[in-house]
């Protein structure tokens, strides 16, 4: 499938927002339906680290906010999406550029949808394999995003806020 013109924009700001271009990752790609992203992490001036490989935080950054961004635009304002946690493994040192590939479908949508409805908020983990252009994976990410319903989360922060006081 291919980019829409507002998924294009999107991909360029990304691009030049420094918080992201300070990672050296590059977005390649954001579907649509923003159901699929797909992220290039060069070997450069940016990237490199002291040994020569790319650098770690490199990686976990460039693959940061892919999950949030891909649930807030699927679930749409009726829902609080918030990156929770995340992790790396490295597998191998990486010396050419690497790629990540986010995808969710609508199954994934619906069970979120249903799990939220029942207990009004949810946490989902997701795995991410930065690989080169063969296949071979150098790291694997975990992420775990909450989702909760819009009103129970602002009564359960209002809740937390009176308690502090």
């Amino acid at each position: 499938m291919s980019e829409s013109f507002k998924t294009k924009r999107l991909r360029w700001a990304f691009n030049f927002f420094p918080v992201y271009r300070g990672t050296g990752g590059r977005v390649q790609y954001i579907r649509h339906d923003y159901r699929a992203i797909t992220v290039r992490i060069p070997l450069s001036w940016r990237t490199r680290n002291y040994v020569g490989t790319i650098y770690g935080g490199s990686m976990f950054g460039a693959t940061d906010p892919m999950y949030m961004l891909m649930l807030m635009e699927n679930l749409g304002n009726d829902y609080v999406v918030w990156d929770k946690a995340g992790s790396i493994r490295f597998r191998r040192p990486a010396k050419d550029t690497l790629f990540a590939h986010f995808e969710i479908d609508q199954t994934l949508l619906d069970s979120i949808k249903e799990e939220v409805a029942i207990n009004q908020e949810t946490n989902r983990e997701f795995k991410i394999y930065l690989k080169d252009q063969n296949g071979k994976v150098y790291a694997d990410i975990t992420r775990t995003v909450y989702i909760a319903n819009k009103t129970f989360y602002k009564e359960k922060r209002n809740r937390k806020k009176e308690k502090s006081l």
